[in-house]
């Protein structure tokens, strides 16, 4: 599973197809509040595994019920909700998925592949069993089940080991030793302007407001994009970065998450001013 796994990664032939679907999800998800509901910006962390709970939880219930006996109604039951809720959870996949690196955009499809057939086959169960036909609903049931487990594990290759939509900044402050570290003498730092310098190896971004200084990790939880090359923008009365990648948007007083596709919050670093001197330490 790892070669193959690593084979679709590399599979340049995929992108024919992935660069059309992204286009169209692109086009058909324009509204950035849209946007931000589906990748989680509100809940902060990716709505998209929280929703996908509601599926798996009930086609794997369902599963066990068509094991006892005398359990028909609550399996078709749950088979339904299963599959009514894959829906919306496939849209909020799709609107992560969108923003991804090509690789990783490559295995996102076949775990979309995967994840298809499995609502294809739970379909078809609810259907049979809503017909009476409990026996073909329980077999296209465990097919279901099987293709939808494959989903899951080629999932969370994309998730853990290509690092889709998780927080990949955050492992930036392991590299920061304990300890108040000097960064810049205060007078050097321009107003409300980026400015970038490093806490050890780690680069970060600060950004003064009168005698306000933010000490932010530069690289975007996202996809690791240069903070420090992004712009200014005032929103909602707040100083915000904008990553030049792909636009996620951070409060520079707090490191609060704005606009996606991250939905992480950015990781803000404890400062003081000793002797004209700005320090930061690991939170």
């Amino acid at each position: 599973m790892r070669e193959l796994l690593t084979k679709i990664e590399q599979n340049s032939r995929l992108d024919r197809f992935g660069d059309r679907l992204q286009r169209a999800v692109q086009g058909t998800l324009r509204g950035q509040r849209v946007r931000d509901l589906l990748h989680g910006v509100w809940l902060g962390h990716p709505l998209h595994p929280a929703m996908v709970q509601v599926t798996v939880g009930s086609w794997m219930s369902a599963a066990v019920l068509d094991l006892l006996p005398g359990q028909r109604r609550a399996a078709t039951a749950l088979i339904a909700v299963g599959t009514a809720s894959a829906v919306p959870s496939a849209v909020a996949g799709l609107n992560d998925w969108a923003a991804l690196a090509r690789d990783q955009r490559r295995v996102g499809l076949v775990h979309a592949a995967s994840n298809s057939v499995a609502l294809v086959l739970y379909g078809g169960s609810l259907a049979a069993r809503l017909s009476g036909r409990h026996g073909l609903g329980r077999t296209l049931g465990f097919l279901g089940l099987s293709a939808a487990s494959a989903g899951a594990y080629i999932g969370g290759h994309l998730a853990y080991k290509q690092g889709a939509q998780v927080n990949v900044s955050v492992s930036d402050l392991h590299l920061i030793s304990d300890g108040w570290h000097a960064i810049a003498e205060m007078d050097s730092l321009p107003q409300r302007e980026l400015v970038t310098r490093k806490v050890d190896e780690v680069s970060v971004i600060l950004y003064r407001h009168g005698d306000d200084v933010t000490v932010m990790l530069e690289r975007c939880p996202h996809q690791s994009g240069p903070l420090g090359e992004g712009e200014v923008r005032e929103i909602d009365g707040h100083a915000c970065v904008v990553c030049p990648w792909h636009g996620s948007t951070f409060r520079l007083n707090g490191g609060e998450v704005v606009h996606g596709p991250s939905s992480n919050d950015q990781q803000i670093l404890p400062t003081r001013v000793v002797n004209g001197k700005l320090e930061a330490r690991l939170p």
